[in-house]
């Protein structure tokens, strides 16, 4: 029982998350400033969870860090995401090797 209990309050949280914003914003917003501000509320969101996670995967900032230095450049200068994983993944795993253990 308490398992269907769970599932249906889950269900309702999640759809209130979705459902509130309609309501709050029937009409267009036309604040300049609170437009912008939700333009850019996902790329804030997304870089506060992926931050913390890629200095803490490989169990040492440094081949964290070196990582995160190939993939920022390699970003920068447009490269495929495929191209910019794997040479990252790469730099972490030599910088890595040549770690004192």
């Amino acid at each position: 029982m308490s398992v269907w209990l769970y599932i249906l309050v889950m269900a309702g949280v999640t759809y209130l998350i979705r459902v509130l914003p309609f309501g709050f914003f029937r009409q267009k917003i036309r604040s300049k400033f609170f437009r912008s501000f939700l333009y850019y509320v996902p790329y804030a969101v997304l870089s506060a969870m992926t931050i913390p996670s890629i200095f803490y995967s490989t169990g040492n900032i440094l081949t964290a860090a070196a990582g995160t230095a190939v993939a920022l450049v390699l970003a920068y200068f447009d490269l495929p995401l495929i191209v910019v994983a794997l040479a990252a993944s790469a730099a972490a795993f030599v910088c890595g090797c040549f770690l004192p253990v």
